[in-house]
């Protein structure tokens, strides 16, 4: 599945008929079953419908680690990452 970053923000959770959505070093995954944790309310609600690579393997909850700008991350945080995408 392709999308661009403006099309992934319409599944954010947001809309309880829509899946939730998100990116990680630019593929899609779908955390639908986690609506808990990615939809409104969720301790990880910052990450849906973004491409939230860097806030992923920062494990940060911080709207500003929401990008997939992965530079300056520690070996720890990119093995963080490579969990992530198992």
């Amino acid at each position: 599945m392709e999308l661009t970053l403006q099309q992934l923000k319409a599944y954010d959770g947001s809309s309880p008929s829509k899946p939730i959505y998100v990116a990680i070093r630019c593929k899609i995954y779908d955390v639908t079953t986690g609506r808990n944790f990615y939809g409104p309310g969720g301790d990880y609600r910052v990450s849906a419908g973004e491409n939230a690579s860097r806030a992923l393997a920062k494990m940060s909850k911080d709207e500003d680690d929401v990008v997939p700008d992965l530079d300056g991350l520690t070996e720890k945080e990119i093995g963080v990452l490579d969990d992530w995408e198992r």
